[in-house]
């Protein structure tokens, strides 16, 4: 022990922890920190000492017996003195160590553990874990534990994670079990509630250490304690969820013993995963999140193998059940064939769902390694699903919500599997299913995941590309024949004077359903049948329409989507002629402003308010150059700005209908979006979003994010033609006002609304006055010349717009000194007439705000260049500087 004499010389250690005992309780942070970061490394390395010195005594006691159990003739008594003398020492420079180790913990632990300092709190946690990792025997007592136990409450996330890693390596040692179990019982609560930490890494260590907990005590955590934590598998916080996700694997998802394998009802047998997956459907149906079940997925695909095992899943789904199993219900079929497709999109294409992976900004691309498991994953998914995929869809073809699903599954395919592994057979087995589906089906979900699956096989860059496309044509000249025949016998009977009945209705309605979704998906502008399709438009705005109103929005959603085909194929291609494009588009453009302006029905108008829009973005500057560009003229922005106003910014009660309400509030955004994008885009001009601007604080909680959007992309464009916008925003608002009220008071809730807003505008101009000194200059004089509009009409008196300076004062302090000059003047001009009484209170108070200095703009400080000086004159400079120095210190 001679290399560890100096701890124990009575000297040197004693007045080191006297030093930084001292140090450590200091009022400067610095010395503090420093001081306590010493002594707990110290600490540490003294707790490796004991280890040694420990180790030594058990080593020199082993020997002394051995040496002692001896015969006599053999027994070397000299020997026996000397281990004797060792050990006594060992024992007494153990005793010297833990003496140390006892008041260093009492004289700085005890008081730096509740720092004001986070670091310092860090540290202590940090720390105290080692020792109780390493030196159990001394420091894994309840007497340590509890301060771990009680900084488990900080305030601050970093200091809480510091806790519980130190926790984490003791829970999984399984000779600690003991030791642990008081702590355990007092604490467990603080540590399942830490599973929902605000720090997300917190949260995920928490759940680790929950985990942990399970393994060492399986009858600690209540089914309460667990429900806590089997939530977080639908956490936003991908960490936490994957965490959570591994919880489950231990607490539900195991074979604890091998079951006794199980056969179906012809014979085959069971896979060992096929309990688990029945669990997995009984949890996902009892969290009665159903819409959410690729968050689920996403937990737990990386941690368990039986979300990739594709035969167990569909065995369950074809296979009847045999002697002594359960057939999966309805239900629960319905919820293992959504789980199915959302492992199969996950591991065909490496992405987690939407709100779980990076941002678009810090978008990653998958490693080597991760695309190389995702391209073989993907290829066992394809040959497993290439021959029991048009089997799942004859066995479910009559339930929409499961064919869904299912027909969404060759979307993921490896295609060229079907060349290679000579598959074609089952190839034209699924077209043919593909094909039977559409021609059945009514519903516009299924119809439309058709559509989709067909678009991705038919790419022209696979092998099976000509027999897809031929297939493909096959389903397109179906819908398209159905429809010819449909309202050729629905025209017919209009023409005799007859009545339609109810299957003739829905003939007409279904099949100009399945036309407007393949359009969506299909070129079918060679079926010629847009003269065909507009020919009804007319009927749109007519109160005694023949034509039933679901069948004119499908009428007008296919021209839609074939006058977008047109375009496609004249940028691309070059084909087509742009002038019968152009004619076509005109005239579809001002059926929709009919539309738009006077349809028969709401859904007919937001039909053709959404075409409009999304037109007006496609033709902006499209390939056939002005001739084929659609303008957003003052009329149609007028059509548009009313139709939002008149559909968005509206309030609806929906007590008790939180799903419909959820429904509607998602289609006024898309609306308000629609409009957004013409601003954002330059379609529009900027001065048209004013209407829309002045809806953010009343409506800041359903549209928020997408006015504020769209305030940032405007002052991109141009700030000053932002800002004017502002101010009519501003002065819409003061109107309405003005037209309810004449003479409002200031504290009337519509006024003290104008005024938030007009903070929030000012917020948005940042820091940088200089950059946008033209831009609050307009808004500024603009606003002061519609709060002086009037007058002189009013005699002696105020005009009737003067309160409008109050909100327009709002942005005053953003103003450099000149500008504020220049506003002031312009101000004083406008209002010559004023009387300083109690009526001219705004002028007064934005008179004020103008006058308010901001600090003086002061230019940096003139870098001085380095320049040779002759020794004489530096140290002249030098003694001046020094007496300058002593004058201030005497001072």
């Amino acid at each position: 022990m001679c290399q560890y004499s100096i701890i124990y010389d009575q000297y040197l250690m004693d007045n080191i922890i006297s030093l930084l005992t001292g140090l450590s309780d200091s009022q400067v942070q610095a010395f503090r920190h420093t001081a306590t970061l010493a002594v707990m490394k110290l600490m540490t390395a003294l707790v490796d000492v004991a280890l040694l010195t420990s180790v030594n005594c058990d080593n020199c006691l082993r020997q002394y017996e051995a040496e002692r159990l001896k015969g006599r003739d053999k027994r070397a008594s000299e020997r026996l003195e000397v281990l004797v003398a060792k050990r006594q020492e060992l024992e007494e420079n153990m005793e010297e160590i833990k003496n140390m180790l006892s008041y260093m913990f009492k004289s700085v632990f005890v008081h730096r553990y509740r720092d004001t300092l986070p670091d310092i709190r860090s540290i202590t946690m940090s720390e105290i874990g080692n020792w109780m990792e390493k030196f159990p025997a001394h420091f894994l007592d309840d007497l340590y534990l509890k301060y771990i136990g009680w900084t488990l409450h900080d305030k601050v996330g970093e200091v809480r994670l510091r806790c519980l890693q130190a926790l984490q390596p003791l829970y999984e040692c399984e000779e600690l079990k003991g030791k642990l179990e008081l702590f355990t019982s007092k604490f467990k609560d603080r540590i399942v509630s830490m599973t929902l930490d605000k720090e997300t890494e917190v949260a995920v260590h928490a759940v680790r250490l929950v985990i942990a907990i399970l393994k060492m005590h399986p009858d600690v955590l209540t089914d309460k304690d667990c429900e806590n934590v089997y939530e977080l598998v639908y956490s936003s916080w991908r960490g936490v969820a994957a965490a959570a996700g591994e919880f489950l694997n231990v607490r539900l998802f195991r074979c604890d013993e091998a079951p006794a394998p199980a056969r179906s009802r012809r014979g085959k047998r069971r896979l060992p995963a096929t309990p688990l997956v029945r669990d997995l459907v009984q949890f996902f149906i009892e969290s009665e999140l159903h819409e959410h079940g690729a968050y689920l997925v996403d937990s737990l695909i990386d941690s368990n193998p039986m979300m990739k095992d594709w035969e167990c899943m569909t065995d369950l789904l074809l296979e009847e059940a045999g002697p002594g199993e359960e057939a999966l219900d309805n239900r629960q079929e319905s919820s293992l064939i959504e789980l199915m497709v959302c492992c199969v999109r996950q591991a065909s294409t490496g992405e987690p769902p939407v709100g779980r992976g990076a941002s678009r900004k810090q978008h990653q691309a998958l490693s080597k390694e991760q695309a190389k498991t995702v391209s073989d994953d993907r290829a066992k998914m394809t040959t497993h699903f290439m021959v029991t995929l048009p089997a799942l869809l004859d066995k479910f073809g009559a339930d929409p919500e499961k064919l869904t699903n299912l027909v969404s599954i060759p979307q993921y395919f490896d295609l060229e599997l079907y060349t290679t592994q000579r598959q074609e057979g089952n190839l034209a087995l699924l077209l043919a299913k593909i094909r039977e589906i559409v021609k059945t089906q009514t519903e516009a979900e299924v119809l439309e995941t058709c559509g989709r699956t067909l678009e991705a096989l038919c790419g022209e860059q696979h092998a099976v590309y000509t027999r897809c496309n031929v297939a493909r044509a096959t389903v397109t000249d179906m819908c398209v024949n159905r429809y010819k025949e449909a309202i050729d016998e629905y025209r017919s009977l209009l023409e005799g004077g007859e009545t339609p009945d109810a299957d003739e209705l829905f003939g007409v309605i279904n099949s100009l359903r399945k036309v407007s979704i393949m359009y969506m998906c299909h070129n079918l502008n060679d079926t010629n049948i847009w003269e065909s399709l507009f020919e009804d438009l007319p009927e749109c705005v007519r109160a005694d329409a023949q034509m039933p109103a679901q069948a004119l929005v499908y009428a007008l959603r296919a021209c839609f989507y074939s006058l977008l085909w047109a375009l496609h194929e004249l940028e691309e291609r070059g084909a087509g002629d742009a002038a019968v494009l152009r004619e076509r588009l005109q005239a579809y453009a001002r059926h929709c402003r009919d539309v738009v302006a006077r349809g028969s029905t709401p859904e007919l108008r937001e039909e053709a308010y959404t075409s409009l829009c999304d037109l007006l973005i496609y033709f902006a500057e499209p390939a056939g150059g002005r001739r084929l560009a659609l303008e957003a003229d003052a009329p149609l922005c007028d059509l548009l700005d009313a139709f939002v106003q008149e559909f968005v910014f509206v309030h609806h009660n929906y007590d008790g209908q939180d799903e419909r309400r959820i429904e509607e509030l998602h289609k006024r955004r898309n609306f308000l979006a629609a409009y957004c994008k013409l601003i954002v885009y330059n379609v529009a001009p900027i001065r048209r979003a004013a209407d829309v601007f002045k809806h953010y604080i009343k409506c800041y909680n359903d549209y928020g994010d997408i006015i504020k959007a769209t305030l940032s992309k405007a002052r991109e464009i141009n700030k000053q033609s932002c800002a004017l916008a502002m101010q009519l925003a501003m002065q819409a608002l003061f109107s309405e006002l003005l037209a309810r009220q004449p003479a409002p008071a200031r504290t009337l809730p519509d006024f003290l609304e104008l005024k938030e807003l007009a903070k929030r505008f000012a917020v948005m101009f940042g820091l940088d006055a200089v950059k946008n000194r033209e831009a609050l200059t307009a808004l500024h004089r603009a606003g002061v010349a519609y709060a002086a509009l009037e007058a002189g009409e009013a005699g002696d008196g105020p005009p009737p717009r003067l309160l409008f300076l109050e909100p327009l004062a709002e942005f005053s302090g953003k103003l450099l000194r000149q500008d504020k000059r220049a506003v002031l003047k312009f101000a004083e001009a406008r209002f010559s007439g004023a009387q300083w009484g109690e009526d001219w209170a705004p002028l007064l108070a934005y008179r004020q705000s103008l006058l308010t200095d901001a600090p003086e703009e002061r230019p940096p400080p003139a870098r001085r260049h380095y320049t040779r000086r002759n020794r004489g004159q530096h140290d002249e400079e030098e003694g001046e500087d020094n007496a300058d120095s002593d004058q201030e210190q005497a001072g």
